[in-house]
């Protein structure tokens, strides 16, 4: 097992933004949600929907209507498990793997050479995404972590958004509600661009430290051997 790195975590999520702004409308699932059809192809088996719920930190009401999409979607089946009525249990459908799968890939894609876990294969993608989903970011989180990356001096809108993956809007509401929280400084024009504060800098800290609690699982030794850059990578996780 290895933990995860700030700068995985953070490449990982970056690619899936871009991955998820290319889905149709319909089809989008935000990162919660992919985390959990990961978590089901990982298991291999159906699972609780309390345990599922349990394993993202999420009330049951949130994990209803993340697993009600899925299905909407095709991508789970829900049933009765057991004599309790209120057990209801989740799997993987053929169509949710292979959108695993497809997601998987294109996020593999999407990280570029040079970025933390550019040469990873999309079945160790679904292990990451699957270990991630414990940890809930939201857009504001990830704006604090990218800012808590970058020790080099204030940052602007724009290099937050290629940071992260996300669209400019998203970015510009989230950091206009972290300045308002007193998370983030504006300096006296745009060209001075954005900084933590020493309030923000306490709140990265703390999401950092639950993400670098993330438990990611390697793969077993008697596993056929890896590609002389897949071994590097691997010694470097």
């Amino acid at each position: 097992m290895g933990l995860v790195d700030l700068r995985e975590y953070m490449s990982v999520r970056r690619a899936y933004n871009l991955v998820r702004q290319s889905q149709p409308a319909r089809d989008r699932l935000t990162f919660e949600e992919f985390a959990v059809l990961c978590r089901l192809q990982v298991a291999g088996e159906p699972l609780k929907t309390s345990a599922i719920a349990e394993y993202q930190g999420a009330l049951r009401p949130t994990m209803t209507h993340r697993t009600n999409h899925l299905e909407e979607l095709g991508l789970i089946s829900r049933g009765e498990g057991g004599r309790d009525r209120r057990n209801v249990v989740c799997a993987v459908t053929p169509k949710g793997a292979l959108h695993v799968e497809e997601l998987s890939s294109l996020t593999c894609k999407e990280i570029l050479p040079g970025q933390p876990l550019s040469r990873t294969q999309p079945e160790r993608i679904v292990k990451y995404v699957d270990a991630m989903g414990s940890v809930f970011a939201k857009a504001g989180d990830l704006v604090l972590l990218a800012m808590y990356l970058e020790d080099s001096g204030p940052v602007t809108i724009t290099g937050l958004v290629d940071e992260l993956g996300l669209l400019q809007p998203t970015v510009s509401m989230s950091v206009s509600s972290l300045v308002a929280e007193g998370l983030i400084g504006r300096g006296p024009s745009r060209a001075s661009g954005l900084s933590l504060t020493p309030q923000g800098s306490v709140r990265a800290s703390e999401v950092a430290a639950r993400i670098g609690e993330i438990v990611v699982k390697r793969r077993p030794r008697g596993q056929r051997q890896a590609e002389p850059e897949q071994v590097a990578e691997q010694a470097g996780e």
